[in-house]
C-alpha cells in the first residue's frame, strides 16, 4: 500500500468545479498508472489525494437513480435555493449542503488492494469510528451501503447517518461519502433519499443526535484520523 495520500480541504465549494476537480485527479492518475505500464519510473506529486468539503444546497442523482425521486421541479428547486446534478456514481438520490462534511478519495486500488467490496467496507468503517468518538454505534444494513444507526427508545426506526456512493474507472476510484454533521435535515424532505421509501428509514445527523451542534473542523480532525488507521496511510497536506 503507499504509505502517503495528500489532503485537501476545500472548504465551502460548489458541486460543478468539484466534481471537474475530482475528474481532473482521477485522469492524473490513470495517466500514471499508463506511464508505469510502459515502464517509465514513478515521479512527480503525491498522485492518491483524500478531499475534504461542504457544499452548497445540491442534489445528485446516481446512474441507477431515479429521476422521479426528485420531489420538486426546476423553479421549486429554485426556489429552496438548490441546483441538481445527474452523475456517474453509484446509488440513487441524495443531498448535499452546509454542515455535511463531503469526502471524495481518489485513489487507484491497485496500489490498496483490487477489492471494490472492501473499499466500500472500509469507508464505512471510517465512519463507524468517528462516530464511536461521540458515543453512538453505526451499523451496516444488509442490502444498503452507509453508515446507520439503531432503533433506540425515542427513536423507532433506522436512521442513516451517513450515505456512500462511489464510481470506479481502471480500478480509480470517484465519488465517496456524504456525512451529516450539523446537515440542514428538512432538505431530505425534497427527495425520497437514497430511493428508499420505507416508513421504518429515516436520515438523521450528529448534532440530532446529540442534541448540539459540533464543531466541523473537531470533527473532520477525527475522520482522518480514521482515515489513516483504515487505509494504513499518512495524510500530508
Amino acid at each position: 500500500m503507499p504509505s502517503h495520500v495528500r489532503f485537501e480541504d476545500l472548504g465551502l465549494v460548489d458541486y460543478a468545479s468539484t466534481w471537474d476537480y475530482q475528474t481532473s485527479c482521477h485522469r492524473q492518475l490513470v495517466e500514471r498508472k499508463r506511464r508505469i505500464n510502459q515502464g517509465f519510473s514513478e515521479e512527480g506529486p503525491i498522485p492518491h489525494v483524500f478531499i475534504l468539503c461542504e457544499h452548497p444546497h445540491v442534489y445528485t442523482l446516481g446512474k441507477s437513480g431515479h429521476p422521479d425521486h426528485v420531489l420538486l421541479n426546476e423553479s421549486e428547486l429554485a426556489a429552496v435555493g438548490a441546483t441538481y446534478f445527474k452523475i456517474n456514481r453509484g446509488g440513487d438520490i441524495t443531498y448535499h449542503g452546509p454542515g455535511q462534511i463531503v469526502g471524495y478519495p481518489i485513489l487507484d486500488l491497485e496500489d490498496f488492494y483490487r477489492d471494490v467490496h472492501r473499499y466500500v467496507r472500509n469507508l464505512e468503517e471510517v465512519m463507524i469510528r468517528v462516530i464511536a468518538h461521540y458515543g453512538l454505534s453505526g451499523v451496516r444494513l444488509d442490502g444498503y451501503t452507509g453508515v446507520w444507526l439503531e432503533p433506540s427508545g425515542n427513536q423507532p426506526v433506522f436512521r442513516k447517518i451517513c450515505a456512500i456512493g462511489v464510481h470506479l474507472s481502471r480500478w480509480v476510484t470517484l465519488h465517496g461519502f456524504a456525512f451529516n454533521v450539523n446537515t440542514e435535515l428538512h432538505y431530505f424532505d425534497h427527495i425520497i433519499p437514497c430511493g428508499i421509501n420505507d416508513q421504518e428509514k429515516a436520515v438523521t445527523s450528529l448534532s440530532r443526535e446529540l442534541g448540539y451542534f459540533l464543531d466541523m473542523e473537531e470533527v473532520k480532525s477525527r475522520l482522518r484520523l480514521e482515515f489513516e488507521t483504515i487505509f494504513a496511510c499518512t495524510l500530508i497536506c
